[in-house]
């Protein structure tokens, strides 16, 4: 046994804190990966992995941008990308293999090997495109380095996990699934992810979904057959808006290696906590129309892309997510205008194009470079605007449109489609009736809707990220907040229940539906309520802790990472609507309940990601490594914050002097209590049966046993000093009733 025993030396030293300088998925920035094995047959090994259980090789270590990891688990991935003889295979980095680390947060690393596209954009593009509509994954570059040899550049994109879905999703323990088949896809697999109903016996969908959570084939099942004979009741289990942007994207972008295309795969479905399956894309390396298989008919050529139905598979009962959800007209209109949006805001104005041109001087050089790539440096600078046909990872090579020939095409022709000229709602002058709302009342939204069927104007509304929205009639009938009735003005009350209120508004007539914001429900409206702003230095992060092995309990019993509020105001401080976050782009991650901090009072946060234990327990951890804490106020304006670098178990980190200080290492942490670093106290028992003296020391201490103390063999005492850093080492075999260490 080990006995830990925390001696303040005197001579405090502060550390400095160490800040990432950039984000690991800056579209700016090519991200460096450096990995090292001791086997000098490690492509072998991982040939050999990938052809068996694809089990995770042991690097002896990976720099990310100069950040050192040892003992990491690496391994090819890939189906139709991956050969075992060619040099150059997409890679699955995994940091906690075999321990708990992480870069910025991340622990798993995709990285494609842009095996199918001259461009070196697709993917890239894609993602940037669809993260306006849709949750999608980050990507950027990757040099990557193996035993200090340049690797290639690679495409690093986010990793669909269940960090990912906890993240976007706000939680990771429901029903999830990557739909791929398991063994691959291609011409010869009768496994198909569309969502197909098999009937109930789960061992019939194994072949073509991996479940990734622990439970959910009922799940999965009971949306197949929802699907497929009660659509009515599919808002229940799907969220219809997001699977709308999918097909929408999917198909404007000739993304064929999805759900669209002939082996319906490239997706993932997660179960949020409202009981709704969200679809995520994936893998977008074939994107822009490097794939041809529709499944009913094959592309051969540009111009055949350019002019695919905008409605691919509406009649074909083996793509039921498309053949159900366009079959009702209401869906149908919402994805017309889904699929306007996107054209219009991406494609008709010529912004991606712009895009890809603004990629391309930050990798010129790094594909020049690639020595493993499998396309000419010549080939990479057409392929933006030329077709190329090449022979890269595939039977018979592929076509590769040029991405400009193919995107201009496609524009000319869907929009001269009647669906998309035919006559569109008009949704004007949206407002609130008062933009500071008193929280606990009534708020009126009002907007102008022309060219619309009046009784299909609808507000949606919620007052949490994490809630589904509520739909409402709007009306313009003088009796909603609307004015005058019959001026196309129309209105809806709604209460205001909580201190932000999300809402949009959606409108159609008989061809296409509209909404406001356009890219609603990914993007809406906020209404925040009146509330008294706290303002900054009234309520500080004044201690937390990332690594709390032994140091205090949550009301479960358990060791929980924890994060310590303090008012310094004589007057009580309401949290009701404030946010904390370890995420600075994610400010409203975790929202306070109604709770309230006394005069000069304290409040501990549990950062266990498990908000079943009590209100105060936030859906985020503390990453040992280093990260961020963020306070914000309703509006989210800044309260508090601070960067933390790596930390030790069972120190935490503390304002000293209390609640106004700068940040140092709390070798004695102190939660729910005031900040000290030294005691005038002359003996302090810091553990049961043991006492030190004095403490704080700087000369000798004495360790001094209870009557009865009986270590076990082996026994020991360590001595920290105020950095967490062990000084001494003693044995307490046999151990005298007074001991003086000098």
């Amino acid at each position: 046994m080990i006995y830990k025993i925390i001696v303040l030396l005197c001579g405090i030293a502060f550390i400095a804190n160490s800040l990432y300088s950039q984000s690991f998925y800056d579209m700016n920035t090519i991200q460096k990966i450096e990995i090292t094995f001791e086997q000098s047959n490690w492509d072998y090994m991982m040939d050999t992995a990938k052809a068996g259980s694809e089990s995770y090789i042991m690097a002896k270590s990976i720099k990310i941008n100069g950040i050192q990891f040892d003992s990491v688990g690496v391994k090819y991935k890939g189906n139709s990308t991956y050969r075992a003889n060619q040099k150059k295979n997409p890679l699955h980095i995994e940091l906690d293999t075999y321990k708990e680390q992480d870069y910025q947060g991340f622990k798993d690393i995709k990285l494609s090997n842009v095996g199918k596209d001259p461009s070196f954009l697709r993917e890239v593009l894609g993602y940037s495109i669809l993260r306006n509509y849709m949750v999608a994954p980050l990507s950027n570059y990757a040099n990557v380095y193996i035993n200090d040899k340049l690797y290639g550049l690679f495409v690093s994109s986010e990793s669909v996990s269940k960090s990912f879905v906890k993240n976007y999703f706000h939680s990771s323990t429901n029903a999830f699934f990557k739909c791929n088949p398991n063994y691959g896809a291609g011409p010869g697999s009768s496994a198909k992810p569309n969502l197909t109903f098999l009937g109930n016996d789960s061992t019939k969908y194994y072949s073509a979904y991996e479940m990734k959570s622990d439970y959910g084939w009922n799940d999965l099942i009971q949306l197949a057959q929802t699907l497929q004979s009660n659509i009515g009741e599919i808002e229940n289990i799907l969220d219809v808006d997001r699977a709308l942007w999918m097909l929408a994207f999917d198909n404007i972008t000739v993304n064929l290696d999805s759900y669209i295309g002939g082996l319906t795969q490239n997706y993932y479905l997660y179960k949020d906590n409202n009981g709704r399956f969200n679809c995520v894309i994936w893998d977008l390396n074939e994107s822009f129309g490097t794939f041809s298989q529709t499944g009913t008919i094959n592309l051969t050529n540009t111009s055949s892309k350019s002019q695919m139905s905008h409605i691919l598979h509406s009649n074909d009962a083996n793509w039921p997510l498309v053949q159900k959800l366009l079959s009702v007209p209401k869906y149908k209109r919402m994805y017309l205008a889904h699929f306007h949006t996107i054209l219009s805001e991406n494609f008709s104005n010529n912004k991606y194009f712009t895009t890809a041109e603004a990629i391309q001087p930050i990798i010129n050089s790094a594909v020049q470079a690639d020595p493993n790539k499998f396309f000419t440096y010549t080939q990479y600078q057409n392929n933006l605007t030329s077709d190329i046909f090449s022979g890269p990872p595939g039977p018979g090579g592929s076509s590769s449109p040029g991405i400009k020939a193919l995107m201009n095409g496609r524009n000319t022709y869907l929009s001269s489609l009647a669906d998309f000229t035919n006559i569109k709602p008009i949704i004007t002058e949206v407002n609130p009736s008062n933009d500071k709302p008193i929280i606990n009342t009534q708020v009126y939204i009002r907007a102008k809707v022309l060219n619309a069927n009046p009784n299909t104007v609808t507000l949606g509304y919620r007052n949490n990220i994490e809630y589904k929205f509520d739909k409402l009639q709007m009306f313009d009938d003088g009796e909603h907040g609307d004015g005058i009735a019959g001026d196309n003005i129309f209105g809806a009350g709604m209460n205001v229940d909580n201190i932000n209120i999300q809402y949009y508004l959606y409108a159609e007539n008989d061809n296409i539906g509209m909404f406001s914001p356009e890219r609603a429900e990914h993007e809406f409206y906020t209404l925040t309520a009146s509330i008294e702003e706290i303002q900054k230095g009234a309520l500080v992060i004044n201690e937390f802790m990332s690594a709390n092995v032994s140091t205090v309990k949550d009301e479960s019993d358990g060791y929980a990472d924890w994060i310590e509020l303090y008012n310094t105001t004589n007057n009580e401080i309401s949290l009701k609507g404030c946010y904390i976050t370890d995420d600075i782009n994610k400010k409203t991650k975790w929202q306070f309940p109604d709770v309230s901090i006394n005069a000069k009072g304290y409040l501990l946060i549990w950062a266990d990601e498990d908000q079943e234990q009590g209100e105060l327990h936030s859906n985020f951890k503390l990453s040992k490594s280093g990260e961020y804490i963020g306070l914000y106020n309703a509006d989210t304006s800044i309260i508090d914050s601070f960067n933390f670098s790596e930390q030790a178990d069972d120190i935490s980190e503390g304002r000293y002097p209390n609640g106004t200080g700068e940040f140092i290492k709390m070798i004695i942490p102190t939660p729910g209590a005031e900040n000290r670093i030294s005691t005038n106290i002359e003996k302090i028992e810091l553990i049961e049966n043991i006492v030190i003296i004095p403490n704080p020391a700087s000369d000798y201490i004495e360790i001094q046993p209870s009557e009865g103390f009986e270590p076990s063999e082996g026994s020991e005492i360590k001595i920290y000093n105020t950095l967490g850093e062990c000084v001494l080492t003693v044995g307490i075999q046999n151990f005298e009733p007074l001991q003086r260490i000098d």
